[in-house]
């Protein structure tokens, strides 16, 4: 297709899904197992009309969707009558409109604005990034622990889900653990997990920043340390973002550090890499600026020698972890022996999943490969379970 596409218009639906023995709060800032309950979950989906008839598509898997929908609606009123392939140019200067508020929500236009580009040019995005694979290795990352029967209730429940995983495919395992973050039973935990499959599986540690002190992130270090733990992440209530504080910790402790996850822009990620703060990059399209800013970052930690790990699941981390070298595991988040994973929605046509059972045998996913993102949504679903549709134009 040789014509240029202008962006005509964005809409924006706002609509619900329900996810089986699960719950969410109203604000959908939290998601938690609950036997018997389903309760609603709010989710958004982004469609970018152009003049020429190319859409793009974006539908975020993950909750939080009236804060990142209205960044979305304000951010996207500043495209109208704009180039649609000029990802870069859109990249800079969103952010430049965000620099005081936050840039979440960059990241659903600029993921859309690939679609469209990979649809306009007939190819996956992947393959519009350089392309370097087509299948990529993943990891159980559970939800957070719970206090139910049946549930990840205790340290043997938490064993019990690794050596399911494990047998399924999956080469690694990731704890969330509980909420309080009590030392103690974090620890009993991480051994309890080590004992079951370490030396079977590549075994991670994501504190969620619910560790309280910096000496309660050495005492959990020094657990991970005794157990040869392949990273720990986000380790303490500093919210993942000091640069003194992580470099204290890795002072005392051997384990890798994960942290970035909370630091939204290529800039501040690349402080932390170079002053010796973490050990892996950490990026996010949905938060971080998309693609574009996601491959900016994983550039940034390939030049510096380091790898660069994509946080959750979905098809744009698929398309962008596909792109990267320097990146070990997809994570498939956050799963529950008892119930679906939320953030793969039930709105996706032609088989995409990122259900527990969504590896092959040797525990990898494939990235879709048809233009765009490489898979189709489910409109017709969306459209009858729609809150509301927004127009900017």
């Amino acid at each position: 297709m040789s014509d240029s596409p202008l962006i005509e218009r964005i809409e924006l639906t706002t609509f619900e899904i329900k996810v089986e023995n699960m719950t969410a709060d109203p604000s959908g800032f939290g998601i938690s197992y609950a036997p018997g309950e389903s309760g609603p979950q709010i989710r958004f989906a982004l469609r970018i009309m152009t003049d020429t008839g190319v859409v793009g598509e974006y539908v975020p898997g993950r909750g939080r969707a009236r804060v990142i929908k209205s960044a979305v609606e304000a951010l996207g009123r500043t495209l109208l009558g704009k180039p649609a392939l000029q990802r870069q140019r859109h990249y800079q200067s969103l952010r430049r409109l965000t620099k005081h508020i936050g840039e979440v929500g960059i990241g659903a236009l600029d993921i859309a604005l690939w679609d469209l580009a990979g649809k306009h040019h007939g190819a996956p995005v992947y393959e519009l990034l350089g392309g370097h694979r087509t299948r990529l290795p993943a990891y159980a990352s559970t939800i957070g622990g719970d206090r139910l029967p049946g549930g990840l209730s205790s340290a043997d429940a938490y064993a019990d889900f690794a050596e399911q995983c494990l047998e399924m495919g999956y080469k690694g395992y990731k704890m969330h653990g509980w909420s309080n973050g009590d030392v103690a039973e974090e620890a009993a935990m991480i051994a309890a997990v080590a004992k079951r499959v370490g030396g079977r599986m590549d075994i991670m540690y994501d504190s969620a920043c619910h560790l309280q002190t910096l000496a309660d992130a050495i005492k959990i270090g020094r657990v991970c340390d005794e157990h040869g733990l392949y990273w720990l992440e986000d380790p303490y209530a500093d919210g993942g973002v000091s640069i003194h504080g992580h470099k204290m910790l890795k002072k005392a402790i051997r384990t890798p550090i994960l942290i970035s996850e909370h630091a939204r822009n290529l800039e501040t990620t690349t402080d932390m890499m170079v002053a010796g703060a973490t050990d892996f990059a950490r990026i996010d399209p949905d938060y971080d600026g998309g693609v574009t800013a996601g491959c900016k970052v994983a550039a940034a930690a390939e030049g510096l020698g380091m790898d660069v790990e994509v946080h959750s699941c979905g098809p744009a981390m698929r398309h962008l972890m596909a792109a990267c070298r320097n990146s070990n595991y997809y994570e498939v988040n956050l799963v529950h022996p008892k119930c679906p994973n939320a953030w793969s929605l039930p709105i996706y046509e032609g088989g995409y999943s990122d259900q527990l059972d969504c590896i092959d045998s040797d525990g990898f996913v494939s990235v879709p490969d048809g233009p765009g993102l490489g898979m189709a949504y489910d409109w017709d679903t969306i459209k009858r379970t729609a809150l509301e549709t927004i127009i900017v134009e």
